[in-house]
């Protein structure tokens, strides 16, 4: 049994939201972030064991910043949440972290990600009545510009809720996940809200929460092509090298460049994806110095094919577009060997798809 545990506040707490209209290639959901007494009665859990899966995310996607950001399928974390008559009724403890460096992360609730993200959930719900043990299989490397901590809280916020009977909805969900955010690498949703919630996702605003769902057209073909050097690059550590002011020339175009950007994603449009991807003047410039051989992993991309090229979130790893696999997987190689011979670093590969459903529950 673990001895890391948190009691949860008796005062029972929820966010309101609300959901606009749907659109044909938009979802649009408001989130307000006031506070209110929850009237709700506590909810008993509906199973005694759930595990969720949340995806990998690509943040920024070039000129977006803090506000654009997707899923990536078949890489992320999975948290799994039992029912635990050994711990204290209403307190939260992690009995296990296994995958990616472990030893690197706490088992104390209050400094872990799906710790924060589930104790969230559980104020939310006002759960008092049961304690949980929760336990965290990384399936991320930490500070990989992959959304290592957005993935974990996405995947504990919906464990908990699905064992309580998936009362919260996605603004809750999203907001709880933020939390976590917040206390680790500053209070962005370009992670934690594709990471929930699927595809493309643009946040309009923070205060009040507004975040809109992109729709990339069905039958197009997207693939990522994720290069990650051995090499830790720590969001906030990243965070600090941006500049406080832009001018304003720099600001029209990565504004230009973001719109284009969502024009390509509605019409499904890839190379326009990857030119607009490609395009940021503002952060990437600051960033890219800091990781050896970036520049030259990312010419190397577009010179083999890629329909564009920049860094993952705060990197290290290199995303590049193309709408074909096979060229994914060469693009991959030309992108390695770069790392290797301008960045002396070695690298690993990924040819990835958009992940269109966000967390989700997965068998025990």
């Amino acid at each position: 049994m673990a001895t890391s545990t948190w009691f949860l506040c008796p005062s029972r707490l929820s966010l309101k939201g609300r959901k606009s209209g749907m659109a044909t290639e938009m979802a649009r959901l408001r989130i307000r972030c006031s506070v209110s007494v929850n009237s709700r009665r506590e909810p008993e859990p509906v199973d005694t064991l759930v595990k969720a899966f949340a995806p990998a995310t690509v943040a920024n996607l070039g000129p977006g910043f803090d506000f654009l950001g997707c899923a990536v399928d078949g890489l992320g974390d999975i948290v799994s949440v039992r029912v635990d008559p050994q711990v204290h009724p209403g307190e939260i403890c992690i009995s296990d972290i296994t995958g990616h460096a472990p030893d690197k992360l706490s088992k104390n609730p209050l400094w872990n990600c799906a710790g924060i993200a589930a104790i969230e959930v559980m104020k939310m719900l006002g759960i008092r009545s049961v304690g949980l043990s929760l336990s965290l299989e990384k399936g991320l490397p930490l500070g990989s510009g992959l959304g290592s901590s957005a993935a974990s809280a996405a995947a504990a916020a919906v464990a908990v809720n699905e064992m309580f009977g998936n009362k919260l909805g996605v603004e809750e969900l999203v907001l709880a996940s933020l939390k976590s955010e917040e206390k680790v690498s500053g209070y962005h949703a370009d992670n934690v809200a594709p990471s929930i919630m699927g595809g493309f996702v643009l946040i309009r605003s923070y205060e009040p929460l507004e975040l809109i769902q992109l729709k990339f057209p069905s039958e197009k073909e997207l693939y990522f092509v994720l290069v990650t050097p051995d090499f830790e690059a720590p969001t906030k550590k990243m965070r600090a090298a941006l500049p406080g002011e832009i001018g304003m020339p720099h600001h029209v175009w990565n504004c230009s460049q973001a719109g284009a950007l969502v024009a390509a994603v509605l019409q499904g449009d890839v190379v326009g994806l990857g030119k607009a991807l490609s395009s940021d003047k503002i952060v990437e410039p600051r960033r890219a110095p800091l990781i050896p051989g970036m520049d030259a992993v990312k010419r190397a991309a577009i010179q083999a094919g890629a329909f564009g090229c920049t860094i993952s979130g705060a990197g290290p790893t290199a995303v590049a577009v193309i709408d074909d696999h096979h060229a994914g997987h060469v693009i991959a190689q030309h992108m390695i060997h770069a790392f290797l011979h301008h960045g002396n670093l070695n690298a690993s590969a990924e040819v990835k798809h958009l992940d269109r459903l966000g967390a989700r529950r997965i068998q025990n």
